[in-house]
């Protein structure tokens, strides 16, 4: 690999190979070593659009969206446009910038439960600062999370946490303390009485709920009627915070995240990428009585040099602008209920049977036989088998999805209604190949 040209023209089975040399498994975050469906992972060299390229220069139709953010899809002129004059500036300076405060005030317009906002640099860097400014206000030390649902890996939320995890087909990780793990209390996702029950057995020792307002690291599963306004009364009854986990759906969904089409406010939210353009940032806000206990001002620490780092925060500003000006919402839902609902009935037709499970322009294609998919149990009884030769299917026809059963699929503002048929008509093909063997 002497020249950036025969680094390029290397297959992905060589680039692994040579990964496993330097890297631990071959992969720098676990999912992508393509454990969960097996085979050797693509290496992708480039993406213009709702496409992706590997170094070997076969194309591929994207709905990985680099795990959701990329909501304008891949090189939007006008993102790249503000990266390239915000590097130009300079790419860090570790104080404070103008951008940053720009890009608070469009969050805090954005999402009206965030009074103050304070920039991280991911998603779980956001959930951790949540979770330490919850037990700060409440002088508790137990919090509440959802089998399956991922808040990233921070020793606490490690406990039954979805993503790559549920991948691997771990529960917890080692390295974490059982008496951190403690205080951890993970419940089915959709029962609302696994919660009231939790507040009884621990009075006065619940610092708040974790949830994502729809879960998408066990794939997608919205909740139940009702389930997100009860946790709302179940902690306002217990003096508990309740924390939305926004780093997926959060201007995913809609402009003002899940809490917008649930009519829900939440006493905190994490953000992710997508306020990044898909470059690593992250976001906590709140009520502003909670939000003051952060340093300088307040006494729980959180400190970050690349927080809201220029780069990312011109990436973001940028994509926010062109969702709120564009207001692409209705049309991806309409794409993404077409979508789904044809690739289901392509499954039945070949007698596969399918669900498909879907959140605006979020969705998972779960190989289940009858079972509605609403919690954590009920995805592990999901094939996965069924996923992976469905996968390697779809990669063979050049759509490139999630290398895991268990997670979100997502349309971009780059699909075409040409992409979602030329999609479909591929996973007919699959589903045929697949009920013939």
């Amino acid at each position: 690999m002497s020249t950036e040209t025969e680094k390029r023209a290397l297959s992905s089975e060589l680039l692994f190979a040579e990964a496993q040399k330097v890297i631990p498994g071959g992969v720098n975050s676990p999912v992508r070593a393509f454990k969960g469906v097996g085979g050797t992972p693509v290496f992708i060299s480039r993406g213009e659009g709702a496409r992706v390229w590997d170094t070997e220069g076969k194309v591929y139709i994207d709905y990985l969206g680099s795990w959701g953010p990329l909501i304008l899809g891949h090189a939007h002129p006008a993102v790249v446009e503000a990266i390239t004059l915000a590097a130009s500036q300079g790419t860090t300076f570790g104080a404070a910038t103008e951008r940053e405060v720009r890009m608070a005030r469009k969050i805090t317009e954005a999402v009206p439960s965030m009074e103050k906002v304070r920039l991280v640099s991911s998603g779980t860097e956001a959930t951790m600062t949540a979770l330490r400014l919850a037990r700060a206000h409440t002088g508790r030390s137990r919090f509440v999370k959802f089998e399956g649902c991922y808040h990233g890996h921070a020793d606490p939320f490690l406990v039954k946490a979805g993503s790559g995890l549920l991948t691997q087909g771990i529960s917890d990780s080692a390295g974490v303390p059982a008496s951190v793990a403690e205080l951890t209390i993970p419940l089915p996702y959709n029962d609302l009485d696994g919660v009231k029950e939790a507040f009884r057995k621990y009075p006065n020792e619940i610092a708040a709920v974790f949830v994502e307002p729809v879960a998408a690291n066990m794939g997608v599963v919205p909740p139940n009627d009702g389930f997100l306004s009860g946790l709302r009364e179940i902690t306002k009854t217990h003096d508990a915070l309740l924390i939305f986990d926004e780093v997926i759906t959060g201007f995913r969904v809609g402009y003002g995240g899940a809490q917008s089409l649930f009519n829900i406010v939440p006493d905190l939210t994490c953000l992710g990428k997508i306020i990044g353009g898909g470059l690593p940032v992250g976001a906590v806000g709140g009520r502003a009585d909670i939000m003051n206990r952060l340093a300088p001002l307040g006494d729980v620490y959180q400190a970050g040099t690349l927080s809201g780092n220029p780069l990312a925060v011109a990436a973001g500003l940028r994509t926010l602008e062109v969702l709120q000006a564009e207001n692409p919402y209705p049309r991806l839902e309409k794409e993404a209920d077409f979508l789904c609902t044809q690739l289901t009935a392509a499954a039945r037709k070949s007698g596969i049977p399918v669900a498909c499970n879907r959140a605006a322009s979020m969705w998972t294609l779960f190989f289940t036989a009858g079972v509605a998919v609403r919690s954590y149990r009920d995805v592990q009884q999901a094939d996965r088998t069924g996923y992976s030769r469905f996968f390697h299917g779809m990669l063979k026809q050049g759509i490139y999805l999630a290398p895991s059963a268990f997670e979100a699929a997502f349309l971009s503002t780059a699909h075409t209604h040409a992409d979602t048929e030329l999609t479909i008509k591929a996973a007919t093909k699959v589903f045929e190949e697949l009920c013939a063997s």
